[in-house]
């Protein structure tokens, strides 16, 4: 197993959205890992600093899931009655992750330094993004913080469901299919060589099918090294541009919505995600075209998110919600009307809430229902591969037998 790469600690300066200074501290193996993801939560990083090395306790990175864990345990803390810098303390000391104990202390310290609590996680933009202390700091203006954490927490535990049943029901297949990839390609060269030794002895000419695996054999032996090359240079440099532009980000992100079946989830998805961050904001009582910036990075899509923030500009304009939605061409007629609905009655939360909720019960099904299609179309490329091989193998054996 590949040795983990060793975590620092960072302190940055950078500018964000709005042009407005800000600083921060993140946890990183290196400093262009800080600054793309400072980018990627729309920072512009001016200076990254360097400091020592996290703790020799070791510790797992931070994962979308334990910012919800702590926000459910913070909310939790302040239903009870508990200070919010005591909170942090019974938090931050009781966590397993020594990295997700550190960053917990950080935050508890800005806020003991004077600074409100949006504050505080808006310098670790790594792991709170926009959506998060815009929510924190309306919680805190209403003076209803401890309400507001609990949505948080809510919408994270949904979105990171969502999220985890998505990537279950594609790694699933691809697990399958790249194990049989690699007993096929055991199985051509180190057992069909051991056949075709046997097969010399018997002086007949080979069956074509079986003699096309033994030439596979032969080839993946002697080339199968430029294969390999190939292979691992085509998927870096997917990997690379990936990460790099923008265009091909967006063409992949079309590309995705337009599968069978996996598009299909993947449009639920986006929906739920919108209807369920669109309802957390509005609660919250944050302004529509403001709630719009953080609805679409919401979506996980390019696409999606480019339409919702073109619906904002018609909405910046006067436009109704639900009309920009509909010249998106994205949503379903039963969504627009909901949001319609929504918009006449002034109970915007509570309709998108329903389509959320409706729209990450079709996501459970549909994946449920890809999984159970899956399996037997992955039994059947199984045992193609396999089958195949095992009769090209003992053709000769059957024909030296019909021969005797």
């Amino acid at each position: 197993m590949a040795e983990a790469k060793a975590q620092f600690n960072w302190s940055w300066e950078g500018t964000d959205k709005k042009g407005n200074r800000i600083a921060g501290k993140s946890v990183a193996p290196d400093e262009n890992a800080v600054k793309a993801e400072l980018r990627r939560q729309g920072v512009v990083p001016l200076k990254v600093s360097k400091h020592k090395k996290v703790g020799g306790m070791g510790g797992k990175p931070i994962q979308a899931g334990d910012i919800a864990i702590f926000a459910r345990q913070l909310a939790t803390m302040m239903k009870a009655g508990v200070p919010l810098v005591q909170s942090f303390d019974i938090v931050g000391k009781g966590h397993e992750n020594p990295r997700m104990q550190e960053l917990i202390m950080a935050i508890k310290n800005d806020v003991e330094a004077g600074l409100s609590l949006a504050e505080s996680l808006g310098r670790h933009p790594l792991y709170f993004d926009d959506l998060f202390c815009n929510l924190v700091e309306a919680g805190e203006q209403a003076g209803a913080l401890e309400t507001l954490l609990e949505k948080v927490a809510t919408y994270k535990e949904k979105t990171e469901l969502i999220k985890k049943k998505i990537k279950k029901a594609l790694t699933y297949p691809l697990t399958v299919l790249g194990i049989a990839v690699l007993v096929t390609t055991v199985l051509l060269i180190y057992v069909i060589p051991q056949f075709e030794d046997l097969f010399k002895g018997f002086g007949a000419e080979l069956p074509a099918f079986t003699q096309m695996v033994v030439n596979m054999s032969h080839w993946l032996i002697e080339k199968g090294y430029q294969l390999l090359f190939i292979v691992g240079g085509a998927i870096y440099a997917f990997i690379y541009f990936k990460k790099r532009s923008a265009k091909m980000r967006e063409n992949l992100d079309r590309m995705m919505l337009k599968m069978p079946v996996v598009g299909d989830i993947l449009v639920k998805a986006a929906i739920a995600r919108f209807a369920r961050t669109l309802s957390v904001m509005f609660t919250a009582g944050v302004p529509l075209v403001e709630a719009l910036s953080s609805v679409a990075g919401a979506t996980g899509n390019i696409v999606w998110e480019k339409a919702i923030l073109k619906m904002q500009d018609q909405v910046s304009t006067g436009q109704q919600l639900n009309v920009t939605m509909a010249n998106t061409g994205l949503f379903p007629n039963m969504v627009v009307q909901m949001i319609a609905i929504g918009e006449e009655s002034g109970a915007i939360d509570a309709m998108a809430s329903k389509v959320a909720d409706f729209y990450e019960a079709e996501v459970d099904d549909a994946v449920d229902n890809l999984s159970a299609l899956m399996e037997p179309m992955i039994m059947a490329i199984l045992g193609v591969l396999v089958g195949g091989l095992v009769v090209a193998m003992y053709l000769p054996i059957f024909k030296l037998g019909a021969v005797v």
